[in-house]
């Protein structure tokens, strides 16, 4: 194990989202090309998340690829950053990540969260007022499937009579439950249910720091104990000098984050933080993009304001040449990790 591992462990937040048109077969080549990159660079964790009907770019699925990285990850923790669990029925996602546990050999982290997107409501029958409750409630009936409890439920969506899974997680109790929270109501959720909030990439650190406070206290509030883990998501464009970074951001990571503001994703979070700047205006406090000193610095600051145990980069966004992204998992993994 390297020595900045022992300290803070690093993730890949896998884009698992290509552009439209595109081969998907050719897109997940890619991905996979970039795992084994930072496996063989000795990342700690990669991630994938889940999305459907994705207008502006493709999206492939999260469960289907856990099985296949559990294959090419190494000794890799694999996690699902996020499944929208609400949209799920909790005996098939309790079954299937129970599953997943299994394959990977005992390295998955369930991370879940209630999303944003009409469309994806609407395709799933769910009544817009209904969301919190049904992912509340499919999120105690997943943990305590997985403990291996006789569970009743009577829902209009799930009804359970003593039900028990057959098949369990290797973990015991259970996998670690990162939750994903954008607004305060969302974080303070976050600390009473979950063991970890995973902090989303496209929040303004000024927020990011002070939501954490919030979360640490929720939890004290609660009787819980500190978070053991503390994974801090950041988008991240490492290349040879500042100029080439701050190009290649403009290229893709602005078009990325217009999809974004076009599905809603800023409305979810504090008022005071939104999408609609220009690209250097828009990355500044929230992106890394830079030279790997700019890099490194900027990592070092942040994971200091929030006392994060584990960074998980996105290092690649649909429609940027994999070349590029592989470059700057290159240069992170030499010149800026070593140093956290």
């Amino acid at each position: 194990m390297t020595e900045w591992s022992k300290r803070v462990r690093s993730g890949l937040n896998l884009t698992v989202q290509y552009a439209p048109g595109r081969s998907a077969a050719a897109a997940l080549a890619d991905h996979l090309r970039i795992v084994e990159a930072v496996r063989d660079a000795g990342w700690d964790s990669v991630f994938v998340a889940q999305h459907y009907l994705s207008e502006g770019m493709a999206h492939l699925q999260p469960l289907p690829l856990l099985g296949l990285l559990s294959s090419v990850a190494g000794d890799m923790r694999l996690g699902v950053g996020i499944c929208l669990l609400a949209l799920q029925n909790p005996v098939d996602a309790a079954e299937a990540y129970a599953t997943a546990d299994v394959i990977s050999g005992g390295r998955l982290v369930f991370g879940a969260g209630l999303g944003y997107r009409d469309v994806e409501y609407d395709a799933f029958g769910a009544v817009a007022g209904s969301r919190v409750e049904r992912f509340t409630r499919n999120l105690d009936l997943v943990t305590r499937l997985w403990q291996g409890e006789a569970v009743d439920a009577d829902l209009p969506w799930c009804r359970l009579d003593g039900a028990r899974l057959t098949t369990l997680p290797v973990q015991r109790p259970r996998p670690p439950v990162w939750l994903a929270a954008n607004s305060d109501k969302a974080v303070r959720r976050a600390a009473r249910l979950g063991d970890a909030w995973m902090i989303n990439p496209h929040a303004a650190m000024t927020t990011v720091e002070r939501q954490m406070e919030l979360f640490r206290a929720t939890r004290a509030e609660a009787g819980l104990p500190p978070a053991v883990d503390v994974p801090l998501m950041r988008e991240v464009v490492c290349a040879p000098d500042r100029a080439t970074a701050v190009a290649r951001a403009r290229r893709h990571l602005a078009d990325k984050y217009a999809v974004y503001r076009r599905w809603g994703q800023d409305s979810v979070l504090p008022s005071d933080d939104r999408f609609d700047a220009e690209p250097t205006e828009l990355s500044r406090d929230r992106f890394v993009i830079g030279d790997p000193q700019d890099c490194l610095l900027t990592l070092r600051d942040w994971i200091k304001r929030v006392d994060a145990t584990e960074i998980v980069l996105r290092v690649h966004w649909a429609g940027a040449p994999v070349e590029e992204a592989l470059e700057s998992v290159e240069l992170l993994s030499t010149e800026v990790l070593p140093y956290l």
